[in-house]
């Protein structure tokens, strides 16, 4: 157990301090908005790039990964959507968002410091590969829905074409995606960086962890789950206990459809990939829509939550060899 809390520990003391400082005044929200941008904007970027273009581009490319995480999500998205929309009566729009906070994982500021301290320096590769998914696939994907049913109810919001149109013009100038092709394209290519250049992003990806989880915290200050326990449970259920399971039955899955089989560590990769709490800026997105509220509660108490709820998984894949197999 010890073990594990090394791993973990780490990750939610820093947390805790980013927490700490801007409920102390040391730092204010506004400054974590700073912070965010310099880790969106340079240093994952710097991260991602320097992670695939240092490898091999078959070293890089994991189908097996990619399906994976792809069906368990999408298996968990479409059946969290239809809970929302058909049983609890909810608009099309509000079951998009809590599709998304049960489906998209903080990959980057959390994720990515996780995978560090458990799987080294293949964290960078598992970081790019989980971004593939979530940017390409399920944000698109449900920002599109999203859209849809808030033009759907008169809400003056964007056609399906339009909202596809707008997706794909985020996805071009979405820094984390260019930086992802451009170092697929080193990989492909075999070109070597000269060595200052390399030198420079390293440094710049360094800088990603530590801050990442920081901001973490600082954005939970103020955040309230009152009046809203009902939602927030079921949201933070569903990513942190589902969502791994929905995409462990997909590793099962794969060999026995003949699709390509998760290999190695990627098999526990991919599971603890989908136990992270929900991506920082949930409750951002969701102003777009007005449903800041229950989502900013959400990500709150996933957030908490997953202390115990990703110790526990990376326990239990310590304890039971086997049960991937």
């Amino acid at each position: 157990m010890l073990d594990i809390l090394a791993i973990t520990g780490p990750i939610y003391l820093c947390i805790a301090a980013g927490f700490a400082c801007v409920r102390w005044n040391v730092f204010t929200k506004g400054d974590m908005r700073v912070f965010g941008k310099f880790v969106i904007q340079i240093a994952l970027p710097a991260l991602l790039f320097n992670a695939l273009a240092s490898r091999p581009l078959g070293e890089v490319l994991h189908w097996g990964y990619l399906l994976a995480f792809t069906v368990g999500s999408l298996m968990l998205m479409m059946g969290a959507l239809l809970y929302a929309w058909r049983v609890q009566g909810r608009s099309l729009t509000e079951s998009a968002y809590v599709a998304m906070g049960m489906t998209c994982s903080n990959s980057g500021y959390v994720g990515y410091p996780v995978m560090l301290l458990t799987f080294g320096p293949l964290a960078g590769v598992i970081l790019a590969l989980n971004l593939i998914v979530e940017n390409i696939i399920k944000l698109p994907l449900l920002f599109t829905l999203a859209d849809a049913g808030a033009a759907g109810e008169g809400q003056g919001r964007p056609t399906l074409s339009q909202a596809l149109r707008e997706t794909a013009g985020r996805l071009v100038r979405n820094p984390m995606i260019v930086a992802i092709f451009a170092g697929f394209a080193v990989a492909l290519t075999g070109w070597a960086l000269p060595s200052v250049l390399q030198r420079t992003v390293t440094l710049f990806s360094a800088a990603s962890g530590g801050l990442a989880l920081f901001i973490i915290g600082g954005t939970l200050v103020g955040l309230e789950v009152k009046g809203l326990r009902r939602q927030v449970s079921l949201i933070a259920v569903g990513k942190l206990l589902l969502h791994p399971l929905a995409v462990w039955l997909a590793v099962l899955l794969l060999p026995l459809l003949g699709l390509p089989a998760v290999q190695g560590d990627l098999r526990v990769a991919v599971v603890l990939s989908a136990a992270m709490p929900m991506l920082g800026i949930y409750s951002l997105l969701a102003q777009r829509h007005g449903f800041e509220g229950f989502t900013a509660a959400a990500l709150l108490a996933a957030t908490g939550a997953s202390f115990f709820t990703v110790s526990a998984i990376l326990w239990l894949m310590r304890h039971s060899a086997g049960w991937l197999a």
